[in-house]
């Protein structure tokens, strides 16, 4: 009897020890949470730019004048006088509000690193950088007669878009630090216009040069930025970006000085004008993720 209840003491002490040592096993760590970062997104954004470049150059070269008019034979031809003159350069600060849309996706791979792409489009506010001026130039050979020009230039980027990767490196699992490069596209547009007369010169009216340039611009454009994920599906990004969209030349209308009673040309001259877009953008933005990745399952123990 005794011998019966000391193997049934024994048997109970192991059941237990197997207890407890079960109860002192760690249990199996949680499954790792997925990706924040995967996923698409769209946002708004608004923020400034400027141009790198603010100059409008204007160049002109002499034309031929009516062998009628006794200056193109015994004197310098006038028409050197007006070239002279509509060649000039114009500079202007000029920067913007702008603001838009962007959408994108992003790939979130290994524990640090995000790669994506993303596409905005912009418009701009107050980007018009025109300006009005005078000036005279005397021809040596009539001292009395300076020839006297009104000339006005307008440039500006009414909208701009862009399409870029992005690769950037998770500083912690929320906050993102990016830099950015791609493709750059915008609306440009720019104007001259150039009104010359001969003073103290009965019978001369004044004469007239304008020209412009309105097209669609690519050229490239890069920058960095961070980002910060301050909830599961938004976002907060600040950006700065570097746009390059090209140089352009337009030609001008003939600057021909014309005697209306007779018809005769004193002179002609043929102008062109060129400027380059390009400039900076900074600004910030919310963006709005899909989260459509499913929550993790936490096993309970």
């Amino acid at each position: 009897m005794l011998r019966r209840i000391l193997l049934a003491s024994a048997g109970a002490m192991a059941l237990s020890g197997a207890a407890f040592a079960a109860d002192l096993t760690p249990p199996p760590p949680p499954p790792s949470p997925p990706p924040l970062w995967t996923g698409f997104y769209m946002g708004v954004n608004a923020g400034g730019t400027w141009s790198n470049n603010n100059a409008v150059n204007t160049s002109a070269f002499p034309g031929p004048c009516d062998p009628i008019f006794f200056g193109c034979i015994a004197v310098p031809n006038i028409s050197v006088t007006s070239a002279q003159l509509a060649t000039f350069s114009v500079s202007r600060n000029n920067g913007a509000f702008i603001g838009g849309g962007q959408l994108g996706y992003n790939y979130q791979f290994g524990p640090s690193f995000v790669a994506g792409i993303e596409a905005d489009i912009q418009g701009l506010a107050g980007s018009t950088n025109s300006t009005a001026f005078t000036s005279s130039l005397t021809n040596p050979n009539f001292p009395t007669e300076p020839l006297l020009q009104t000339a006005s230039v307008s440039r500006r980027v009414d909208w701009l878009g862009t399409v870029r990767g992005r690769l950037g490196f998770l500083f912690t699992p929320t906050f993102l630090i990016y830099g950015t490069g791609g493709l750059a596209y915008g609306g440009a547009t720019a104007t001259t216009n150039i009104v010359q007369v001969v003073e103290n010169t009965p019978g001369v009216s004044p004469y007239f040069s304008f020209g412009s340039f309105n097209n669609t611009r690519v050229g490239w454009t890069a920058g960095g930025g961070v980002e910060w994920m301050f909830l599961p599906n938004w976002s907060l990004k600040a950006e700065y970006l570097y746009y390059d969209i090209g140089s352009v030349t337009y030609n001008l209308s003939p600057l021909v000085d014309i005697v209306p009673a007779t018809g005769t040309a004193l002179s002609t001259a043929f102008a062109r004008s060129s400027t380059r877009f390009n400039g900076n953008i900074v600004r910030a933005g919310i963006n709005y993720h899909f989260n459509w990745t499913p929550a993790p399952v936490v096993a309970k123990y």
